[in-house]
């Protein structure tokens, strides 16, 4: 039967016509080398266009990449070889190679040399390393050398094609060829070797339109391929499927059988003559060049062909060849590392009499089944002996390691126990797929239909069924699709009663037969069940589990991995990545059935299993837990400091959260420590958790708060050592203390502000400090410092002065004699100190009142002692409030005042101060 290869096309460019494609080692990017002489590299991933090259005007025949130099080569009808550097765009050598049109370039896998063939017949070995110098020219073809191309297995030799239809061998070194291969009765266009298993192989193709397949060994023709209409164009043995790929000027692209030389599929894009086919070892996508542009396309999966049984035994297929390994073959003393490759010793099993498709232990892990070719063989999986064998799309096992379902047809299906057919399903569908497991499950392209393994109806259920997965228990099963995947609760008691009872008439099956108990949009590359966690890779190649809907990230994995298995005994998960190189990661089974506990609503339960868990593991536990709402058992849980301190603050545990504040005595905590006390009411913790983290806008608010005078005064202290000069202002000012204000803005160089401030609130201090302006700003702008005027040179331009002397020791008389006051009073005073002080001094004046004499300018020596208050307090207190206070980085800028040059007898006066807000 046909090999069942998915043919997808990754990427169609239309352009002018391809000489010839290369695909790139490393990097998505498809190269085309056109007639027109460009050269364009596009991103098959996206299918943008990466780089463009204008070569020359003639047509660019060869281009290859040389992706440990970051290179491309190209040879072109004008005679010369260019390289370019692909990643700078720069051009590295040109040079005349050949003394008519180049037709290939082959570059060698190791050494730093490459191959050029031309329609001179000549063939040159040229060395980079020697300058690009000729080190070897090999003559021997009499018309024009088409393509050249490296042996894989033996890179010391080489063959090429010509049109003198002929296949010619050569080696390194050598100036003559080894053997020459006649058999085409035209012209040879294109020659290359088998790359896989140990057939001593190669393929040509000619103007005869056949082809034929080559052993270098005995020389002689194996077979000959004829179905193409036209000259054959490009051959290629696959370097991952069994399958030849050929390429012709009648426009198709065919893809033969490797081993049994069968037609299996022709391809036909409708875009004019095939010129070139690319291809990349490790990749199953094919490049295509036309007359139109440029096609790429994926046949097949790339996934390994691979399986573990539960001992930890590995089994693979490279090919047609089968190898195993033994995980526990490593020993105890081995000590894994979570993505790391495993150094397993691999042992040949044999090799299976059909191409694998699919690979697969029954549950036991006695029995290995290869699918393929449209036919199965059960082997033994310790001697791989054949078991039983037949036809069949898909073979899938049963739970029970005795039952196996075969798909022979889409409208067939065969139920097996023991080795002998038990019964057929009866399909009125086009099954697409088959699933095993606790039941069969056939795939319909927009539902899936479960049976049990008596060919009884269960359900169907409505989806676009990708895969199914099974626990081991039987009791849930993860339904995946192509977005999303579903996790069902199977009701084994409820179908057994419904089938006891004579079973349904509804077409759709029992209904109560599954229940959904999660759904979840990823997509699953594949997945293995640990009990009642399903882990899973997704398409972002995170490997996941998922355990009652809720999805955990193990780990990212840096490259495609696909699922084996897992080991309890070893508490690990095993994967295998394209090369077949196995890594493990670490998954706690006691950490999954904690979780599932807990998703059962079993706290009890799981929080005996904790001595159980590592204790690396237990943060991980207490954020599963606080994200079940059980934030109480996550803070007893975890031992992070860090995030138990989190947990208390979040469950508002003063307490603990004190405790833990303490042990780590950092500033952020105790911050958010006094935040929760002081919501909490509890102020004497609060003011004592801002202090120790020196939050001194935070104790500001508490302080002034709590009207507490002697805290606000050591809170100034602090703040002036802390460099908090705005949160000392605003406590000094809250204190009245004036001058200590004013003393505070000169030290914090604060001049302007300290004239202003004395302006308003202390005028008897404005002399010195307004000097001291005046010689900071002379340094920086003479003529502004001119213009300032100081009270005790010029009187006259500060009027009511006089008075605004004695209302300062007034005022600073009311202060003094109300700072005793306690904070409860305060209703008493509110808006008594709503007054202008002038007015006030005046009004007392006239009422023949006492007025503090004004000290002559000088301020005051020390601030005034507080008297006891009298019990209501006087109508006439008032006090102007503050200005805001300054910022401590800030710089205060000075604009250059203009002087005019006309002398006057008077200075020019100074700005007129701000009025007090």
């Amino acid at each position: 039967m046909p090999l069942k290869f998915e043919i997808k096309r990754q990427l169609l460019q239309r352009t002018d016509r391809v000489k010839g494609v290369e695909l790139h080692p490393v990097e998505p990017w498809l190269m085309a080398n056109l007639y027109n002489g460009n050269i364009l590299i596009y991103n098959y991933n996206d299918s943008t266009l990466v780089k463009s090259f204008e070569v020359t005007e003639q047509p660019v025949r060869s281009a290859k990449f040389v992706a440990r130099k970051q290179w491309i080569i190209t040879g072109a009808d004008d005679m010369l070889i260019r390289v370019y550097n692909y990643n700078t765009m720069d051009k590295v050598k040109v040079f005349e190679a050949h003394t008519d049109y180049i037709r290939c370039i082959a570059v060698h896998p190791t050494l730093p040399v490459f191959l050029t063939s031309s329609d001179d017949t000549l063939i040159k070995l040229w060395d980079w390393d020697k300058g690009f110098a000729c080190v070897q020219q090999f003559e021997g073809h009499s018309h024009f050398v088409m393509q050249v191309s490296f042996n894989p297995k033996d890179t010391n030799t080489f063959a090429s094609a010509s049109l003198d239809r002929t296949i010619k061998v050569w080696s390194l070194g050598q100036p003559m060829p080894n053997f020459t291969l006649e058999g085409h009765d035209k012209g040879v266009n294109c020659v290359d070797y088998f790359t896989g298993g140990d057939r001593p192989y190669l393929i040509s193709g000619a103007d005869d339109k056949l082809i034929k397949i080559w052993d270098y060994q005995t020389k002689a023709c194996v077979q000959t391929l004829e179905g193409h209409s036209h000259n054959i164009a490009a051959v290629c043995f696959h370097p991952e499927l069994p399958l030849i790929v050929t390429g012709s000027e009648d426009g198709t692209v065919k893809l033969w059988h490797a081993t049994t030389y069968r037609l299996e599929n022709t391809l036909d894009y409708r875009m004019e003559r095939v010129w070139g086919i690319g291809y990349q070892k490790g990749s199953n996508s094919i490049a295509i060049g036309y007359d139109e542009g440029t096609v790429m396309i994926k046949i097949g999966r790339e996934e390994p062909v691979a399986s573990m049984d539960s001992s930890g035994k590995i089994i693979w297929a490279r090919h047609n060849e089968v190898q195993m390994v033994n995980i526990k073959a490593l020993g105890a003393e081995y000590e894994m590392v979570d993505g790391e490759r495993l150094p397993l010793a691999v042992k040949d099993l044999g090799s299976s009499d059909l191409y694998p498709q699919s690979l697969q232990h029954n549950p036991n892990g006695r029995f290995v089944t290869v699918c393929g070719d449209g036919e199965f063989v059960v082997y033994t999986a310790l001697a791989w002996r054949n078991k039983s064998f037949g036809q069949g799309l898909e073979f899938v096992w049963s739970a029970d390691s005795n039952e196996y379902a075969i798909r022979e047809s889409a409208s067939r299906v065969k139920l097996h126990k023991n080795f002998q057919e038990k019964t057929t399903l009866k399909l009125d569908f086009s099954a697409e797929g088959v699933h095993g497991g606790a039941l069969v499950g056939v795939r319909a392209a927009d539902f899936v239909v479960f049976y049990d393994w008596e060919g009884r109806l269960i359900r169907r259920l409505d989806a676009n069924v990708r895969s199914v997965h099974w626990s081991e228990s039987g009791n849930q099963v993860a339904v995946v699709c192509e977005d999303s995947f579903y996790i069902l609760k199977y009701n084994a008691d409820v179908v057994e009663a419904a089938l006891e009872g004579g079973g349904t008439a509804d077409p759709d099956g029992i209904d109560d037969a599954f229940e959904v108990v999660a759904d979840v949009a990823e997509r699953v590359k594949t997945a293995v069940w640990v009990g009642d966690c399903f882990i899973y890779n997704n398409a972002g190649w995170r490997l996941n589990y998922c355990v009652g809907g809720e999805v955990t990230t193990l780990y990212h994995l840096d490259r495609p991995m696909y699922l084996l298995g897992y080991l309890a005994s070893l508490n690990r998960v095993f994967l295998i990545d394209k090369e077949f190189g196995v890594v493990s990661y670490t998954l706690l089974l006691s950490l999954v059935e904690f979780k599932t506990l807990v998703i059962r609503g079993d706290l009890s339960g799981a929080l005996a299993l904790l001595p159980q868990l590592p204790k690396d593991a237990l943060n991980g536990v207490a954020r599963f837990l606080e994200g079940k709402g059980h934030v109480r058992e996550a803070l007893e849980v975890a031992v992070d400091a860090d995030y138990r301190f989190d947990l208390a603050i979040q469950l508002g545990d003063l307490e603990v959260a004190s405790e833990i504040a303490q042990a780590l005595d950092a500033e952020p905590k105790w911050r958010q420590l006094g935040e929760l006390a002081m919501s909490a009411g509890q102020l004497g913790v609060a003011a004592q958790c801002l202090e120790r983290a020196k939050d001194y806008s935070g104790q500001l608010l508490m302080r002034s708060a709590m009207g507490d005078r002697a805290g606000l005064g050591e809170l100034a202290e602090a703040a002036v050592a802390g460099g908090k000069h705005n949160v000392a202002f605003a406590a000094l000012f809250l204190l009245g203390r004036v001058d200590a204000c004013v003393d505070l803005l000169v030290v914090a160089g604060r001049l302007p502000e300290a004239a202003f401030f004395c302006r308003t609130y202390a005028p008897s201090r404005m002399p010195p400090v307004v000097e001291a302006w005046k010689a900071d700003l002379q340094k920086q702008n003479p003529r502004a410092a001119e213009s300032l005027a100081n009270p005790q040179e010029y009187p006259n331009l500060f009027p009511e002065l006089e008075v605004a002397l004695r209302a300062e020791a007034w005022s600073a008389q009311q202060r003094a004699r109300v700072a005793s006051q306690p904070a409860g009073a305060y209703p008493g005073y509110e808006g008594s100190t709503a007054i202008d002080l002038i007015t006030k001094m005046k009004e007392l004046e006239e009422a023949g009142e006492d007025v503090p004499a004004a000290n002559g300018g000088s301020a005051p020596a020390h601030e005034p002692e507080p008297e006891p208050a009298p019990a209501s307090p006087p109508s006439h207190a008032r006090q102007a409030p503050p200005p805001p206070p300054a910022a401590e980085e800030e710089e205060e800028e000075v604009e250059e005042v203009e002087v005019e040059e006309e002398e006057e007898e008077e200075p020019a006066p100074p700005p007129k101060p701000a009025p007090p807000p």
